[in-house]
Protein backbone atom coordinates (compact mmCIF):
# COMPACT_ATOMS: atom_id res chain seq x y z
CA UNK A 1 0.00 0.00 0.00
CA UNK A 2 1.05 3.46 -0.78
CA UNK A 3 1.56 5.93 1.50
CA UNK A 4 -0.64 8.02 -0.81
CA UNK A 5 -3.54 5.09 0.28
CA UNK A 6 -2.71 4.95 3.91
CA UNK A 7 -3.39 8.77 4.32
CA UNK A 8 -6.76 8.75 1.76
CA UNK A 9 -7.84 5.40 4.01
CA UNK A 10 -6.92 6.94 7.83
CA UNK A 11 -8.38 10.41 6.58
CA UNK A 12 -12.06 9.73 6.70
CA UNK A 13 -11.68 8.67 10.50
CA UNK A 14 -10.95 11.84 11.77
CA UNK A 15 -12.75 13.27 14.32
CA UNK A 16 -13.58 16.58 13.40
CA UNK A 17 -16.38 19.19 13.89
CA UNK A 18 -18.51 19.88 10.83
CA UNK A 19 -19.43 23.16 9.15
CA UNK A 20 -22.51 21.32 7.36
CA UNK A 21 -24.34 19.82 10.43
CA UNK A 22 -23.89 22.59 12.60
CA UNK A 23 -26.31 24.09 15.22
CA UNK A 24 -23.63 25.33 17.72
CA UNK A 25 -20.51 24.72 16.77
CA UNK A 26 -20.50 21.70 14.89
CA UNK A 27 -19.63 19.17 17.87
CA UNK A 28 -22.19 16.46 17.81
CA UNK A 29 -22.15 16.69 14.02
CA UNK A 30 -18.92 15.78 13.74
CA UNK A 31 -19.20 13.03 16.21
CA UNK A 32 -21.97 11.54 14.50
CA UNK A 33 -19.98 11.66 11.08
CA UNK A 34 -17.01 9.85 13.12
CA UNK A 35 -19.65 7.19 14.38
CA UNK A 36 -21.57 6.82 11.48
CA UNK A 37 -24.99 7.83 13.55
CA UNK A 38 -27.66 10.77 12.99
CA UNK A 39 -26.64 13.89 14.63
CA UNK A 40 -29.93 13.63 15.60
CA UNK A 41 -29.42 11.07 18.42
CA UNK A 42 -26.01 12.51 19.46
CA UNK A 43 -27.93 15.92 20.66
CA UNK A 44 -30.35 13.81 22.70
CA UNK A 45 -27.77 12.29 24.02
CA UNK A 46 -26.23 15.42 24.81
CA UNK A 47 -29.24 16.62 26.28
CA UNK A 48 -29.26 13.51 28.44
CA UNK A 49 -25.87 14.08 29.89
CA UNK A 50 -26.86 17.65 30.76
CA UNK A 51 -30.28 16.98 32.51
CA UNK A 52 -29.19 13.41 33.98
CA UNK A 53 -25.27 14.34 34.45
CA UNK A 54 -25.60 17.62 36.30
CA UNK A 55 -24.32 19.60 33.50
CA UNK A 56 -21.34 17.15 32.41
CA UNK A 57 -22.95 17.56 28.97
CA UNK A 58 -22.08 20.99 28.96
CA UNK A 59 -18.40 20.50 30.03
CA UNK A 60 -18.15 17.85 27.55
CA UNK A 61 -19.36 20.01 24.69
CA UNK A 62 -17.02 22.94 25.51
CA UNK A 63 -14.20 20.27 25.51
CA UNK A 64 -14.92 19.13 21.94
CA UNK A 65 -15.47 22.42 20.71
CA UNK A 66 -11.80 23.43 22.12
CA UNK A 67 -10.05 20.40 21.05
CA UNK A 68 -11.60 19.31 17.91
CA UNK A 69 -10.45 20.80 14.73
CA UNK A 70 -13.05 22.72 12.13
CA UNK A 71 -13.69 20.37 9.26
Amino acid sequence: MSNYENYSSTRGRRLTRRRHDRMVAGVCGGIADHFGIDATVVRLLLVAAVVFGFGTGIVLYVAGWILMPEA
